[in-house]
């Protein structure tokens, strides 16, 4: 069987000989002026004509022409692209070809008997290729593009790279072959032909002058020849910053006022020293680099760092200085080397600050007062005289009062004008051994203006009372005590507090000095002794003896008491502890044993039984 394109023959039967292929496709090659394959059709793309497109014809040596031979052709888009007149074998393509979808098409024809549809030679398989034409232009992707170059870039500096894709074959002629050009954007930017990359053309370009830039790009096939198939791209360039523009301050002079009371940390005002620059390149730092204010005021940089806050330092008064003067310094805080001889890229201004006069309160001479006064200070005695003053310049008169929450007891006045404090109450270190008074001050002008201050008044001790025994006034005397046995340790109490501490001076009072049955020895350390003098105590004779004790603190004025001891005769064992004593009900001194103790409760047990 046969297969003819055109005029052209391409015996494909296996009884054909090779060299009469050879010469069909030396024909071919001559025609298309490219090497055809075997068994192969070579058909141009997109066509347009009314009629069925002709590929090529089948044919087969037993072809009579009678129309016995019937033709079939399978295989890729048979049927539905391609279709085939079995009577005659003429191939035609009924769809449009379009390369950039499908690129060939593998199809296999056989002839058979038509009556009874045998086989007359084997199945041959053929290609037909889709020839490329230049149906498509070059396309960005993806575009549009965004790209960023910094200013002051010099020329040829690379911008961005741009590609074309061009659906056309690329192995065949110059339909893929794009070429690039600048339509729009020129002179500041131009584009590589072949590669797309897009450059820097113009020198110094300032972004402070002109940001964004639009470029449009043009990609042509044909290697750029007449008749070529073009795309075109927009690329938005901005131009990024760079520091090339030194700060300067919008004002030579800025004028800042503050009230005098402002307190330390307040903002006195905001200066700026303005940069064609942004983002890092406009980043400043500021610094007071001289005045007569550059200890009282401070300056720190914003959170944007871009803008000079002033803040105050130290507290201020009107009527001590009333203005002060600031040089400031704003520099940048990033610098780019390449751009050091635009410089200096700091800048300097004055700022002059006023002090507002503020009706203050009244100022105490001191921040609080400290006074000592004895308890024994006579009712209307000066305690302290406290002062203050008007800070102002209009100097008012100020007017003395005591906080009476400071004071619930009223134990002191003050005197209105002159700021005398008095006692009006007699003081008792032993109650309130400290008073902390607050006194108030207000100008007679303006009641609102009010200060305090505080006096703490201690109230110091003098010998006013005298020493007393304590507590335990009873003791007792076993029956078989014998002389110069100790029966009681006496101490004594006293609420004064003298500054070398208590000093008790124990006796017997003078109408028990020759008391027959005790006798007291003082021990020099604040306690004494009881001893007895004799033996032989007896309950039957004697049950209870009172013997008054004389003590003295040795203060001046020495304050002194007397105290009676009851002692109670009892009846102890040999160890000393107390069996039985008198049913009169008494009070047990601390010292007694437990095994006295229980004694002297068997002994109350017992008489109480009785009754």
């Amino acid at each position: 069987m046969h297969l003819y394109t055109g005029v052209n023959k391409i015996h494909m039967s296996p009884d054909n000989t090779k060299d009469y292929f050879n010469k069909a496709r030396t024909s071919l090659l001559q025609r298309v002026k490219r090497g055809w394959v075997w068994n192969q059709f070579f058909v141009l793309e997109e066509y347009t004509g009314l009629e069925p497109l002709y590929i090529g014809k089948l044919h087969s040596d037993m072809d009579k022409g009678d129309g016995s031979i019937k033709y079939i052709l399978t295989g890729e888009g048979a049927g539905s692209t391609f279709t085939i007149d079995d009577s005659t074998g003429d191939i035609h393509a009924i769809q449009r070809l379009d390369r950039e979808v499908k690129a060939q098409y593998v199809l296999r024809a056989q002839a058979r008997n038509r009556l009874t549809d045998r086989p007359l030679e084997p199945e041959s398989e053929f290609i037909v290729k889709i020839q490329d034409i230049n149906d498509n232009e070059p396309r960005f992707l993806d575009g549009p593009y965004q790209a960023t170059v910094p200013e002051m870039s010099k020329i040829g500096t690379s911008v961005i790279q741009l590609t074309a894709t061009d659906a056309d074959d690329p192995t065949y002629g110059n339909s893929a072959r794009v070429v690039y050009s600048i339509l729009e954007g020129q002179p500041y930017f131009s584009v590589d032909a072949k590669t797309g990359v897009v450059r820097v053309s113009l020198a110094d370009m300032d972004r402070e002058t002109r940001e964004n830039y639009t470029v449009v790009i043009q990609a042509k096939d044909m290697g750029g020849q007449l008749g070529g198939l073009a795309g075109t791209t927009t690329i938005n360039i901005t131009l990024g910053d760079v520091n090339d523009n030194p700060p300067m301050f919008d004002q030579r002079l800025y004028q800042m006022s503050v009230p005098e009371s402002a307190p330390v940390g307040s903002v006195v005002g905001r200066i700026w020293a303005k940069d064609r620059d942004i983002g890092v390149n406009a980043e400043m730092k500021y610094s007071i680099i001289d005045g007569d204010g550059r200890d009282t005021f401070d300056i720190s940089t914003d959170p944007t760092n871009l803008f000079g806050i002033i803040t105050v330092k130290k507290p201020l008064n009107f009527e001590n200085k009333p203005s002060y003067t600031l040089k400031v310094e704003g520099a940048n805080t990033h610098l780019d080397p390449a751009f050091r001889h635009r410089g200096p890229f700091k800048d300097v201004t004055i700022v002059h600050v006023s002090v507002e006069d503020v009706d203050e309160p009244p100022l105490f001479d001191l921040p609080a007062y400290y006074v000592e006064l004895p308890e024994d200070a006579e009712i209307g005695t000066l305690v302290k005289t406290v002062s203050a003053r008007d800070p102002d310049a209009a100097n008012n008169t100020v007017r003395y009062s005591i906080e009476r929450s400071s004071d619930p007891d009223k134990y002191f006045y003050i005197e209105i004008t002159s700021g005398s404090l008095m006692t009006v109450r007699s003081l008792d270190r032993e109650e309130i051994g400290w008073h902390n008074i607050t006194i108030l001050a207000m100008e007679m002008n303006n009641p609102t203006q009010i200060s305090s201050v505080s006096v703490a008044v201690k109230v110091l001790d003098v010998n006013d009372n005298p020493p007393l025994l304590t507590h335990y006034l009873e003791a007792y005397v076993c029956e078989n005590a014998k002389a110069g046995q100790l029966i009681q340790t006496v101490t004594a109490v006293d609420p004064d507090e003298p500054l070398g501490g208590q000093h008790f001076y124990y006796s017997l009072a003078p109408e028990a000095a020759n008391n027959p049955n005790f006798t007291l020895r003082d021990n020099q350390d604040n306690t004494a002794w009881i001893l007895t003098r004799r033996g032989g105590w007896s309950q039957q004779d004697q049950t209870v003896f009172y013997l008054p004790i004389f003590i003295s603190d040795g203060e001046q004025p020495v304050q002194t008491s007397t105290s009676t001891l009851t002692i109670r005769v009892c009846s102890c064992d040999h160890e000393g502890n107390v069996m039985s004593c008198n049913a009169e009900a008494y009070s047990l001194p601390a010292s007694l044993s437990r095994g006295a103790l229980i004694a002297i409760l068997a002994c109350i047990f017992v008489l109480l039984g009785e009754l």
